[in-house]
């Protein structure tokens, strides 16, 4: 198992946690609902890809510590800016309201 690598737009692996990040939602890749969902998914997954390897960055605690699936919620910021505020500005993710809304 690789110790750092990215699941999904919101979802990537970082020294052997799984962390979620806690301020955004992005498309389901795994499956994908339809091929909308499927194609923005995965540029989103890329754009993730490239914002993590841009430098270093931090990793928020939110008010949980993890989900339901035992991933770590965090917001991640560099230079103070959060990575999830990027995603949305570019519509490649929405703002994590709490519940999960339909893509297709």
């Amino acid at each position: 198992m690789q110790s750092n690598c990215v699941i999904d737009g919101d979802t990537f692996r970082y020294q052997g946690e799984k962390i979620r990040i806690a301020d955004i939602d992005t498309l389901e890749i795994h499956p994908p609902r339809c091929d909308y969902e499927a194609e923005l998914g995965f540029r989103a997954k890329h754009r993730l890809v490239d914002l993590l390897n841009e430098g270093p960055f931090e990793l928020a605690p939110i008010g949980r510590d993890q989900d339901q699936y035992g991933r770590k919620l965090r917001i991640v910021l560099r230079g103070g800016v959060s990575l999830g505020d990027t995603l949305v500005s570019e519509g490649l993710a929405r703002t994590w309201t709490g519940r999960r809304e339909p893509w297709c």
